[in-house]
């Protein structure tokens, strides 16, 4: 069989597996990367040559800089000045979307999207706007900020270090701007103008209360003389119920102490603050003898006439004053206190740890110290048991916690904070070195002392030594996942050039479009490559398409700078799925949105970056 048919066979299991989504990104990649080893596609001494490609080491640096910049608060303070825009939604929009452009130029785009995502959910809050309007406009203008610099978005940076073995020189930091910066303003014009009305508006999910309908499930549990869990510590109510019932708060002589951070016993007189629904509480009362705690005391006056009302009932009568309990019972749970728990929100993010996995398998209580309270998915709570859930990407969790590690465990679990974020300025000498930091990579690249990549890696580990970011944090922001994608993606994309395959598909795309100039042709080429973006992730899309489009310029004898810059602009927009970029996918539920609600801005605006794209391209890179 020849190489070619064994490289189509390898990418096709591929790029099915990426679709199937059963098994996560990086384990596909490097199964493929072991697969094409096996098979003599790839040799076995150079199976890992990829994870120090340039492109895959400048991706770190850039994780590990975005990091810093959050961390010496340069972020939080422009953060802190979008929330000052007023109640008008189109300078709500203007400020978030506008922003996230920028940042996203010279940090991560989905850093720069986590940054400004719970700005979002408090500008929905504050002014009363659902939070739908706000969240896909945002995604979609860190895509379009990826565009603008070679540090961007991944696919910038292989493209550029693709163009480097092509031709000797790779594309610099600035050579994407022309055509990037004229997408993304037009992009950016479109959204505010006309794209935010074709976003669905759903039904207004920016309090937690809305999100999960919590104080439908908050209910006080007394613990009595008789009760089974009297002398009980919350773990063994927890292993007594076999279940994960969320104990929010313990009140005990009038205080109140938070469940996570509760160790005793329990003892007659605790009450305890639970989220529980009906078949939970029915398993408290079976296994443990906790009950509903005692209603708050009539007047004589109401007393008696409850009692005449009582003796006076037919049947129809006792039905009223069932129905009248039910609400009175459902009022008093309504009324439960929820203040000062710390109870915060947070989306899984696509390379979280804990993605198929459940509670229990995770041991989020003993190790991270976390409640799980509840999970929104597809913008609704979801009503089976916590311990049977198996979390996926974009699910919305309720967490309780302590707050000292909070945003630690989080990080460690691969989840984001949602919404109370409180946002801290930082040192400002600490934000001033950051920046000097970046401004001196930036120039040492711009003047052609150091490589892309050696320059952003220096700038990393001045950051980390000077103690702008502590290395514990720099390991952290580090994405495995995307770095393991890139390093096993990249011989695979070689093999397909090496073993004619590239060729292959060129000649069939030049057949097709060998009647029609090449600009349509170099259309194509977008459009197929944008296409691709919207199911696997943009990195893999741009590691796939390179070797196609330099064949392609071969084949038509022209330039390969518009092809590589055509895959290297569509690549980053995948505006049309949610699964075609982290970012769409961190806004999926926060937003309240389905899979089907994308491509009604998401294709309007594809057609309106191809049709700025295309010319700027042709104007910038001749063929």
């Amino acid at each position: 069989m020849a190489d070619s048919t064994l490289v189509f066979i390898v990418l096709g299991l591929t790029l099915a597996a990426f679709v199937w989504g059963r098994f996560r990104y990086d384990l596909v990649a490097i199964s493929a990367l072991l697969g094409a080893v096996m098979l003599g596609l790839v040799p076995g001494d150079e199976a890992f040559h990829g994870f120090g490609h340039p492109a895959v080491i400048t991706v770190a640096a850039v994780l590990v800089l975005s990091r810093a910049f959050e961390r010496s608060g340069v972020v939080d303070l422009i953060a802190e000045q979008v929330l000052k825009v007023g109640e008008r939604l189109f300078f709500q929009l203007a400020a978030l979307v506008g922003t996230v452009v920028v940042l996203s130029g010279f940090m991560n785009n989905v850093g720069a999207l986590a940054l400004l995502l719970p700005v979002a959910m408090r500008l929905a809050r504050e002014h009363d706007t659902s939070p739908s309007l706000l969240l896909m406009p945002l995604a979609f203008g860190s895509l379009l900020g990826g565009l603008t610099t070679l540090i961007g978005t991944p696919p910038n940076i292989i493209i550029a270090s693709y163009r480097g073995s092509v031709t000797g020189e790779s594309f610099g930091l600035f050579s994407f701007s022309p055509v990037g910066v004229a997408v993304a303003l037009v992009g950016l014009a479109f959204i505010l103008l006309v794209g935010w009305r074709l976003v669905p508006q759903r039904a207004g999910k920016a309090s937690t209360e809305e999100m999960f309908d919590t104080s439908n499930y908050l209910v006080e549990l007394e613990v009595d003389e008789q009760a089974k869990a009297n002398g009980w510590t919350l773990r063994e109510l927890q292993e007594a119920l076999e279940e994960t019932v969320p104990v929010l708060a313990v009140v005990r002589d009038d205080k109140r102490h938070a469940g996570h951070a509760f160790h005793g016993a329990l003892r007659t007189g605790d009450i305890l603050l639970m989220e529980a629904g009906p078949d939970d509480m029915k398993l408290l009362e079976d296994k443990a003898g906790l009950r509903v705690g005692k209603e708050p005391e009539e007047s004589d006056e109401d007393g008696e006439e409850a009692r005449e009302t009582a003796e006076a009932s037919s049947h129809e009568a006792s039905e009223s004053k069932g129905k009248k309990a039910r609400k009175k019972a459902k009022e008093k749970i309504k009324n439960v206190d929820t203040e000062g728990l710390q109870l915060l929100e947070a989306v899984v993010r696509n390379d979280s740890m804990m993605i198929n996995r459940t509670v229990s398998q995770l041991r989020l209580q003993n190790q991270f110290g976390l409640h799980l309270v509840a999970v929104a998915r597809d913008g609704g709570r979801l009503k089976q048991r916590l311990r049977d859930i198996r979390f996926r990407p974009g699910d919305v969790l309720l967490l309780q916690g302590g707050e000292s590690d909070l945003s630690e465990n989080l990080a460690i679990l691969g989840c984001l904070p949602l919404a109370s974020r409180n946002l801290s300025l930082g040192q400002p000498r600490m934000m001033v070195v950051s920046l000097l930091i970046f401004a001196a990579a930036i120039l040492a690249i711009l003047l052609g002392m150091l490589p892309a990549a050696v320059a952003l890696s220096t700038a990393a580990v001045v950051s980390l030594m000077v103690g702008v970011l502590p290395l514990r944090e720099g390991y952290q922001a580090i994405d495995g996942p995307v770095l393991v994608l890139l390093g096993a993606m990249i011989p695979v994309g070689e093999a397909l050039e090496t073993s004619g395959g590239a060729a292959l598909i060129a000649d069939a795309l030049q057949a097709f479009g060998g009647q029609w100039p090449v600009v349509v042709t170099l259309a194509g080429l977008f459009l197929l490559s944008m296409l691709l973006s919207n199911i696997v992730n943009n990195a893999a899309a741009a590691v796939l398409m390179a070797p196609i489009a330099a064949s392609l310029a071969q084949g038509f004898d022209a330039s390969v700078d518009p092809f590589l810059m055509a895959v290297a602009v569509s690549a980053s927009c995948a505006f049309l799925t949610p699964i075609g970029h982290q970012s769409n996918t961190l806004v999926l539920n926060p937003g309240g949105y389905r899979f089907g609600d994308f491509w009604k801005l998401g294709l309007p605006l594809s057609l309106v970056v191809l049709a700025v794209a295309i010319p700027m391209i042709l104007l910038v890179w001749p063929l």
